[in-house]
Protein backbone atom coordinates (compact mmCIF):
# COMPACT_ATOMS: atom_id res chain seq x y z
CA UNK A 1 0.00 0.00 0.00
CA UNK A 2 1.31 3.42 -0.93
CA UNK A 3 1.81 5.80 1.99
CA UNK A 4 1.02 9.49 2.33
CA UNK A 5 3.00 11.85 4.53
CA UNK A 6 2.56 15.13 6.35
CA UNK A 7 5.23 17.57 5.06
CA UNK A 8 5.35 19.20 8.49
CA UNK A 9 6.59 15.96 10.06
CA UNK A 10 9.45 15.40 7.61
CA UNK A 11 12.85 16.40 8.99
CA UNK A 12 15.19 14.95 6.37
CA UNK A 13 15.40 13.73 2.79
CA UNK A 14 17.82 11.00 1.72
CA UNK A 15 18.89 11.54 -1.87
CA UNK A 16 20.69 9.39 -4.39
CA UNK A 17 22.85 11.50 -6.71
CA UNK A 18 23.22 10.04 -10.23
CA UNK A 19 19.92 9.58 -12.03
CA UNK A 20 17.94 11.13 -9.18
CA UNK A 21 19.33 14.47 -8.05
CA UNK A 22 21.78 15.15 -10.88
CA UNK A 23 21.08 15.99 -14.49
CA UNK A 24 22.59 13.77 -17.22
CA UNK A 25 26.32 14.37 -17.38
CA UNK A 26 26.53 14.38 -13.55
CA UNK A 27 25.53 18.04 -13.34
CA UNK A 28 23.79 19.56 -10.33
CA UNK A 29 21.11 21.77 -11.86
CA UNK A 30 20.83 25.35 -10.65
CA UNK A 31 17.16 24.98 -9.75
CA UNK A 32 17.97 21.87 -7.71
CA UNK A 33 20.88 23.56 -5.96
CA UNK A 34 18.79 26.57 -4.95
CA UNK A 35 15.93 24.36 -3.83
CA UNK A 36 18.18 22.24 -1.61
CA UNK A 37 19.88 25.33 -0.20
CA UNK A 38 16.47 26.70 0.71
CA UNK A 39 15.11 23.63 2.48
CA UNK A 40 18.32 23.46 4.54
CA UNK A 41 17.84 27.10 5.52
CA UNK A 42 14.35 26.14 6.72
CA UNK A 43 15.75 23.41 8.98
CA UNK A 44 15.51 20.32 6.74
CA UNK A 45 18.41 17.85 6.75
CA UNK A 46 19.83 16.33 3.57
CA UNK A 47 21.40 12.87 3.69
CA UNK A 48 23.37 12.01 0.57
CA UNK A 49 23.12 8.25 -0.08
CA UNK A 50 25.28 7.39 -3.06
CA UNK A 51 27.43 4.72 -4.63
CA UNK A 52 30.07 7.40 -5.14
CA UNK A 53 33.10 7.94 -2.97
CA UNK A 54 33.34 10.79 -0.47
CA UNK A 55 35.77 12.56 -2.80
CA UNK A 56 33.62 12.40 -5.92
CA UNK A 57 30.52 13.55 -4.00
CA UNK A 58 32.13 16.49 -2.25
CA UNK A 59 31.49 19.18 -4.86
CA UNK A 60 27.76 18.36 -4.89
CA UNK A 61 27.54 18.23 -1.10
CA UNK A 62 29.29 21.56 -0.77
CA UNK A 63 27.05 23.21 -3.37
CA UNK A 64 23.95 21.96 -1.55
CA UNK A 65 25.27 23.15 1.80
CA UNK A 66 24.47 19.74 3.33
CA UNK A 67 26.32 18.62 6.45
CA UNK A 68 26.40 15.69 8.84
CA UNK A 69 26.69 11.90 8.42
CA UNK A 70 26.33 10.75 4.79
CA UNK A 71 26.19 7.37 3.04
CA UNK A 72 28.95 6.60 0.52
CA UNK A 73 29.99 3.56 -1.55
CA UNK A 74 26.41 2.24 -1.35
CA UNK A 75 26.67 2.06 2.43
CA UNK A 76 30.18 0.62 2.81
CA UNK A 77 31.29 3.94 4.33
CA UNK A 78 29.45 6.37 6.59
CA UNK A 79 31.35 9.64 6.88
CA UNK A 80 30.68 12.91 8.65
CA UNK A 81 30.82 16.01 6.48
CA UNK A 82 32.37 18.42 5.81
CA UNK A 83 35.17 17.00 7.99
CA UNK A 84 35.31 13.76 5.98
CA UNK A 85 35.80 11.79 9.21
CA UNK A 86 34.88 8.16 8.64
CA UNK A 87 32.32 6.97 11.19
CA UNK A 88 32.13 3.34 10.07
CA UNK A 89 33.37 1.09 7.27
CA UNK A 90 32.40 -2.41 6.12
CA UNK A 91 34.97 -3.87 3.71
CA UNK A 92 35.01 -6.91 1.42
CA UNK A 93 37.66 -9.57 1.87
CA UNK A 94 40.75 -9.67 -0.30
CA UNK A 95 39.87 -13.20 -1.42
CA UNK A 96 36.69 -11.77 -2.98
CA UNK A 97 38.66 -9.03 -4.72
CA UNK A 98 41.21 -11.55 -6.00
CA UNK A 99 38.59 -13.93 -7.40
CA UNK A 100 36.71 -10.99 -8.91
CA UNK A 101 39.89 -10.12 -10.77
CA UNK A 102 40.20 -13.69 -12.06
CA UNK A 103 36.65 -13.40 -13.44
CA UNK A 104 37.51 -10.11 -15.12
CA UNK A 105 40.61 -11.62 -16.73
CA UNK A 106 38.74 -14.71 -17.96
CA UNK A 107 35.88 -12.64 -19.44
CA UNK A 108 38.07 -9.81 -20.74
CA UNK A 109 36.14 -7.08 -18.90
CA UNK A 110 36.92 -3.96 -16.88
CA UNK A 111 37.40 -4.34 -13.11
CA UNK A 112 38.37 -1.78 -10.49
CA UNK A 113 38.85 -1.64 -6.73
CA UNK A 114 38.48 1.04 -4.07
CA UNK A 115 41.17 0.98 -1.40
CA UNK A 116 40.47 2.23 2.13
CA UNK A 117 42.02 5.49 3.29
CA UNK A 118 45.30 5.38 5.17
CA UNK A 119 47.07 2.70 3.10
CA UNK A 120 49.80 3.48 0.57
CA UNK A 121 49.07 1.89 -2.81
CA UNK A 122 52.79 1.78 -3.53
CA UNK A 123 54.12 0.13 -0.39
CA UNK A 124 51.11 -1.19 1.48
CA UNK A 125 52.30 0.73 4.53
CA UNK A 126 49.96 2.78 6.68
CA UNK A 127 49.78 6.41 5.54
CA UNK A 128 47.79 8.75 7.77
CA UNK A 129 48.21 11.57 5.27
CA UNK A 130 46.07 9.73 2.72
CA UNK A 131 42.61 11.09 3.48
CA UNK A 132 40.85 9.45 0.51
CA UNK A 133 41.12 5.82 -0.50
CA UNK A 134 42.60 5.18 -3.95
CA UNK A 135 40.69 3.93 -6.98
CA UNK A 136 42.86 1.21 -8.56
CA UNK A 137 42.58 -0.53 -11.93
CA UNK A 138 44.97 -2.36 -14.24
CA UNK A 139 44.57 -0.29 -17.39
CA UNK A 140 43.10 3.02 -18.48
CA UNK A 141 40.72 2.15 -21.27
CA UNK A 142 37.35 3.30 -22.55
CA UNK A 143 35.51 2.22 -19.38
CA UNK A 144 37.96 4.12 -17.18
CA UNK A 145 37.53 7.24 -19.29
CA UNK A 146 33.76 6.95 -18.95
CA UNK A 147 34.04 6.54 -15.18
CA UNK A 148 36.40 9.50 -14.85
CA UNK A 149 34.00 11.67 -16.86
CA UNK A 150 31.20 10.85 -14.42
CA UNK A 151 33.12 10.95 -11.13
CA UNK A 152 36.16 13.10 -11.80
CA UNK A 153 38.33 10.48 -10.10
CA UNK A 154 41.81 9.81 -11.44
CA UNK A 155 42.68 6.13 -10.99
CA UNK A 156 45.94 4.55 -9.95
CA UNK A 157 47.08 2.04 -12.60
CA UNK A 158 48.52 -0.97 -10.83
CA UNK A 159 48.70 -4.74 -10.97
CA UNK A 160 45.71 -5.76 -8.85
CA UNK A 161 47.31 -9.08 -7.91
CA UNK A 162 50.00 -6.98 -6.27
CA UNK A 163 47.40 -4.85 -4.50
CA UNK A 164 45.60 -7.77 -2.84
CA UNK A 165 48.92 -8.92 -1.36
CA UNK A 166 49.90 -5.59 0.24
CA UNK A 167 51.04 -6.26 3.84
CA UNK A 168 48.76 -3.91 5.79
CA UNK A 169 45.68 -4.13 3.60
CA UNK A 170 42.89 -5.95 5.44
CA UNK A 171 40.14 -5.47 2.87
CA UNK A 172 38.77 -3.15 0.21
CA UNK A 173 35.75 -0.87 0.29
CA UNK A 174 34.26 -2.35 -2.86
CA UNK A 175 35.14 -3.77 -6.25
CA UNK A 176 33.28 -2.99 -9.42
CA UNK A 177 32.80 -4.10 -13.01
CA UNK A 178 31.98 -1.69 -15.81
CA UNK A 179 30.38 -3.98 -18.36
CA UNK A 180 27.28 -4.36 -20.50
CA UNK A 181 24.13 -5.35 -18.61
CA UNK A 182 23.90 -8.59 -20.63
CA UNK A 183 26.94 -9.95 -18.74
CA UNK A 184 25.78 -9.09 -15.21
CA UNK A 185 23.96 -12.35 -14.53
CA UNK A 186 26.97 -14.46 -15.48
CA UNK A 187 29.24 -12.45 -13.17
CA UNK A 188 26.73 -12.64 -10.32
CA UNK A 189 26.49 -16.42 -10.66
CA UNK A 190 30.26 -16.93 -10.61
CA UNK A 191 30.67 -14.82 -7.48
CA UNK A 192 27.65 -16.19 -5.62
CA UNK A 193 28.69 -19.77 -6.43
CA UNK A 194 32.04 -19.11 -4.76
CA UNK A 195 31.15 -16.78 -1.88
CA UNK A 196 27.44 -17.33 -1.32
CA UNK A 197 26.14 -15.21 1.54
CA UNK A 198 29.49 -13.50 2.21
CA UNK A 199 28.86 -10.73 -0.35
CA UNK A 200 26.28 -8.35 -1.78
CA UNK A 201 26.14 -7.67 -5.53
CA UNK A 202 24.21 -4.66 -6.76
CA UNK A 203 23.63 -2.78 -10.00
CA UNK A 204 24.10 0.96 -9.52
CA UNK A 205 23.72 1.88 -13.20
CA UNK A 206 23.03 -0.07 -16.40
CA UNK A 207 26.75 -0.84 -16.72
CA UNK A 208 28.01 -0.71 -13.10
CA UNK A 209 28.00 -3.96 -11.13
CA UNK A 210 29.36 -3.55 -7.61
CA UNK A 211 30.64 -6.14 -5.15
CA UNK A 212 30.25 -5.28 -1.46
CA UNK A 213 30.59 -7.06 1.84
CA UNK A 214 27.60 -8.91 3.23
CA UNK A 215 25.20 -6.55 4.99
CA UNK A 216 26.31 -3.49 3.03
CA UNK A 217 23.51 -1.56 1.34
CA UNK A 218 22.14 1.94 1.11
CA UNK A 219 19.44 0.73 3.48
CA UNK A 220 21.87 -0.22 6.23
CA UNK A 221 23.86 2.92 5.50
CA UNK A 222 20.80 5.13 5.78
CA UNK A 223 19.79 3.41 9.00
CA UNK A 224 23.20 4.23 10.49
CA UNK A 225 23.13 7.84 9.25
CA UNK A 226 19.64 8.29 10.74
CA UNK A 227 20.84 6.93 14.09
CA UNK A 228 23.76 9.34 14.13
CA UNK A 229 21.34 12.18 13.39
CA UNK A 230 18.63 11.06 15.81
CA UNK A 231 15.99 10.64 13.09
CA UNK A 232 12.98 8.31 13.07
CA UNK A 233 11.83 6.56 9.85
CA UNK A 234 8.59 8.56 9.70
CA UNK A 235 10.68 11.74 9.58
CA UNK A 236 12.62 10.74 6.45
CA UNK A 237 11.83 10.46 2.72
CA UNK A 238 14.24 8.59 0.45
CA UNK A 239 14.60 9.40 -3.26
CA UNK A 240 16.26 7.02 -5.73
CA UNK A 241 16.13 5.57 -9.23
CA UNK A 242 18.13 2.31 -9.35
CA UNK A 243 18.35 -1.21 -7.93
CA UNK A 244 20.82 -0.08 -5.26
CA UNK A 245 18.25 2.42 -3.92
CA UNK A 246 15.60 -0.17 -3.09
CA UNK A 247 17.07 -1.11 0.33
CA UNK A 248 16.80 2.48 1.58
CA UNK A 249 13.17 2.60 0.41
CA UNK A 250 12.54 0.01 3.14
CA UNK A 251 14.31 2.05 5.85
CA UNK A 252 12.86 5.52 5.26
CA UNK A 253 9.26 6.13 6.23
CA UNK A 254 8.44 7.22 2.68
CA UNK A 255 10.09 6.91 -0.73
CA UNK A 256 9.88 8.48 -4.16
CA UNK A 257 11.28 7.71 -7.60
CA UNK A 258 11.66 9.90 -10.69
CA UNK A 259 9.61 9.11 -13.78
CA UNK A 260 12.91 8.32 -15.49
CA UNK A 261 13.56 5.36 -13.14
CA UNK A 262 13.03 1.77 -14.22
CA UNK A 263 9.57 0.29 -13.76
CA UNK A 264 10.55 -1.91 -10.81
CA UNK A 265 11.82 1.14 -8.92
CA UNK A 266 8.74 3.21 -9.69
CA UNK A 267 6.51 0.37 -8.51
CA UNK A 268 8.40 0.14 -5.21
CA UNK A 269 8.05 3.88 -4.52
CA UNK A 270 5.21 5.55 -2.64
CA UNK A 271 5.10 8.27 -5.29
CA UNK A 272 6.60 9.13 -8.67
CA UNK A 273 7.62 12.64 -9.67
CA UNK A 274 9.18 14.30 -12.72
CA UNK A 275 12.30 12.90 -14.43
CA UNK A 276 15.80 13.90 -13.37
CA UNK A 277 16.34 15.32 -16.88
CA UNK A 278 13.86 18.06 -15.96
CA UNK A 279 15.05 18.55 -12.34
CA UNK A 280 11.98 16.68 -11.14
CA UNK A 281 13.28 16.40 -7.60
CA UNK A 282 13.50 20.18 -7.27
CA UNK A 283 9.99 20.63 -8.61
CA UNK A 284 8.65 18.01 -6.21
CA UNK A 285 10.35 19.60 -3.21
CA UNK A 286 9.16 23.08 -4.18
CA UNK A 287 5.57 21.89 -4.45
CA UNK A 288 5.61 19.94 -1.16
CA UNK A 289 8.06 21.70 1.15
CA UNK A 290 8.50 25.26 -0.06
Amino acid sequence: MKKNFDPNQIKAIAIDLDGTTLLPGAILGERTRKCLNEIISKGMQIIIATGRSVESSEAYRSAMGAEGPMVYFNGAVIADTPSGRVLQTNMIGLDVVDYGLDIAHSMGIHYQVYMPAGISVETGEKDTEQVWGALVMEKYGEEAQYYKKITGLIPVIKDLKHIVNLPHLEGCIKSMYIVDLSMHDEIRKKLYDRFGDQIEIIRSSPVFLEILNKGVSKGEGLKAAMQYRGLKPEEVIAFGDEENDLPMFKIAGFCGAPASAKEEIRKAADFVYGPNTEEGLAIYIEENFL
